[in-house]
């Protein structure tokens, strides 16, 4: 098992772990930006991610929440409106996301939704979500369920996020608030504190780190690029080869 076909030596790096250690770690506050996904006056995924925005300040975090009134629907105008340019930017801004939803006939909302779709895979050379983290969350009417960020977690993989394992879902949101709009005690506001708590630690691991966490070897070979070490990778498997021999 030492020939290899299908694969263009000189687009494989071997692994460099020393771009795995960061020698000087950035000093800023990690930058999350928030996404909520309801316009009602009362929204609770936007009180959920308010809660979510506090624990993070705590945490050392410097935070954006976006609003998604005013935003249109996707291809209903161009990139160039005035929200769609604000989201975009606080989008590149970002090191970690947390997108939060209701649960919507067992679905993620419209406004979610339409607000992930505003942000493309790729502007020019810059791709604004890949390498950065994203918590889900979601809200629900009824009883628990899953439904809103099992959704959530697989549009965070098709934009090449780094979503953190845990979650949190809030059932009967509408009991978990007081008057002054603040989350009551209780094990969904400690799962919100422990969803936030990972979110910042994956964040501090993975920000200095993230270009080389999504370089790719499908993405070398299509552009041309031939990485730096690459001769050593194809001298290797060639010796290998050899040796099979």
């Amino acid at each position: 098992m030492t020939e290899f076909p299908a694969l263009q030596a000189q687009f494989l790096a071997p692994i460099d772990r020393a771009r795995l250690e960061v020698a000087a770690p950035s000093a800023h506050p990690p930058r999350i930006l928030l996404l909520y996904g309801s316009l009602r006056a009362r929204s609770f995924s936007r009180l959920l991610v308010e809660e979510a925005a506090r624990i993070l300040q705590r945490l050392g975090c410097e935070t954006r929440i976006f609003d998604p009134r005013d935003l249109p629907l996707p291809d209903a105008t161009g990139p160039d409106h005035p929200k769609v340019q604000e989201l975009r930017a606080l989008s590149q801004w970002s090191e970690g996301q947390v997108w939060c939803s209701p649960e919507r006939h067992g679905a993620i909302s419209g406004v979610i939704k339409a607000q992930i779709d505003w942000i493309p895979l790729e502007i020019g050379s810059v791709r604004p979500t890949q390498g950065k983290t994203l918590a889900v969350m979601q809200v629900s009417g009824g009883s628990q369920s899953f439904n809103a960020v099992n959704a959530l977690r697989l549009l965070g993989r098709w934009m090449r996020m780094i979503t953190i394992p845990n979650q949190s879902s809030v059932a009967m949101a509408y009991k978990e608030f007081d008057d002054d709009d603040r989350m009551k005690p209780s094990s969904y506001y400690e799962r919100v504190v422990d969803v936030m708590e990972e979110l910042v630690k994956f964040t501090l691991l993975t920000r200095d780190r993230a270009d080389y966490l999504v370089d790719r070897y499908s993405e070398r070979r299509a552009s041309g690029c031939v990485p730096e070490h690459a001769a050593l990778g194809a001298a290797a498997m060639s010796h290998e080869a050899g040796a099979g021999g």
